[in-house]
């Protein structure tokens, strides 16, 4: 396995965490489910290459930006869940 390959691995296992752990804290339907999860995983990658582009080396783990990967998906949750959020005032 290639580095860049456990890279791509390790982000996608983090970014996943970060997409269910925010289902669990904030809670909702089962198909927010699927849009965290999205949302965790474009936020991750879009954080990794801004601080790739910045040359950003805190909480750097191999070739994984853990730091930038990590406000860029909690930036996408949110930003996920503020535009997906159904109104139920019944």
């Amino acid at each position: 396995m290639t580095i860049a390959a456990a890279g791509i691995i390790l982000g996608f296992i983090v970014a996943t965490a970060y997409g269910a752990g925010f289902h669990l804290i904030v809670g909702g339907r089962l198909f927010m489910v699927a849009i965290y999860l999205v949302c965790a995983w474009i936020g991750f990658t879009l954080g990794h290459f801004v601080g790739e582009s910045i040359s950003l080396t805190f909480l750097r783990l191999g070739v994984v930006q853990l730091f930038s990967g990590s406000i860029g998906a909690w930036v996408m949750l949110v930003l996920g869940r503020w535009l997906f959020s159904i109104n139920t005032n019944e």
